[in-house]
């Protein structure tokens, strides 16, 4: 799908989600067809031409400008991360995004030296597309032990999407799954050109009609902190909570982190389960093979 036609769907789905009522107009009227706003309708709150919005939602070739893009996503009343994420779709790519898409992956030694310190609790370094580039003993028996499985199925949301054992770990399975669609959705609009998403998003539409249909929502979402519940089947229900950390070098490569409450039965089942958790091994690239020695933990001895 080319980007004026993913722009097109983008601003289809938000019109749709808004009730004339919620802008002064009636909730019924013989002229309206379709859920939501009628075109000419998001075009006056948007202050453009009805012809002009109607070439932009048919991903006709125009540019539209910053003060327009503004001035669509306020009538569209989109928050900020889906209106960062109608820039993307809008704005053309430029020469920085195209290098750090060529850039390789790679686990810094001192972010998996920290990684591996926090041996009890489960942690994971991600990319920009939700590849498992490392993860600690905690974390392997949390989710599942991403080093043992094929590189190119090393990645968190098809993980999520495809493994049965996901749906029973996630208590909230349907929540978690529309999260991690809507991460992979916002970095695949900022990275058009990445291959890697590019083949990942191919391979869930062709396999998940739950993904399908996740995609075609056009959710969208940052990163960053929250709550999940678990049922696991060693130790039982727990409610963890999860930070996202940036790393200084590369923002695109973050730490995730998942903690209980102290003294929580939560926290005691986080316990049993670190008596199964074995010491993780050397960090993968998203080629699979083992990455540089500077990537690797320094041993004495």
């Amino acid at each position: 799908m080319t980007r004026n036609a993913e722009l097109g769907e983008f601003l289809r789905n938000r019109r749709a989600q808004i009730k004339p009522e919620s802008v002064g107009l009636p909730a019924t009227s013989p002229y309206r067809r379709v859920p939501g706003l009628r075109r000419e309708e998001l075009a006056q709150l948007a202050g453009v031409s009805a012809d002009y919005y109607t070439r932009l939602e048919q991903g006709r070739s125009i540019t539209p400008s910053e003060s327009v893009l503004d001035a669509v996503a306020t009538a569209l009343r989109l928050n900020y991360v889906e209106r960062d994420h109608l820039f993307d779709l809008a704005r053309p790519r430029t020469a920085c995004d195209r290098r750090q898409m060529a850039e390789g992956q790679r686990v810094r030694s001192g972010i998996y030296q920290l990684m591996n310190a926090l041996s009890g609790q489960p942690a994971f370094v991600l990319d920009r597309r939700m590849d498992v580039l490392a993860c600690n003993g905690m974390g392997r028996v949390l989710l599942t032990d991403f080093d043992a499985l094929p590189p190119e199925h090393r990645n968190l949301v098809r993980w999520i999407i495809l493994d049965v054992s996901a749906r029973v770990l996630y208590r909230d399975w349907d929540d978690v799954a529309r999260q991690l669609v809507g991460i992979l959705r916002l970095c695949a609009g900022r990275h058009p050109r990445d291959s890697r998403i590019v083949e990942v998003v191919g391979e869930l539409r062709a396999k998940s009609e739950d993904f399908r249909r996740l995609w075609a929502d056009h959710h969208v979402v940052e990163r960053a902190f929250g709550t999940k519940r678990f049922h696991h089947p060693l130790v039982g229900d727990m409610e963890l909570d999860y930070e996202v950390l940036l790393t200084a070098i590369d923002p695109e490569q973050v730490l995730l982190i998942y903690t209980a409450n102290p003294g929580s039965p939560s926290q005691e089942a986080m316990n049993l389960l670190a008596s199964w958790a074995v010491p993780a091994q050397t960090p993968l690239d998203a080629a699979g093979t083992a990455a540089a020695d500077e990537a690797r933990p320094h041993q004495s001895g």
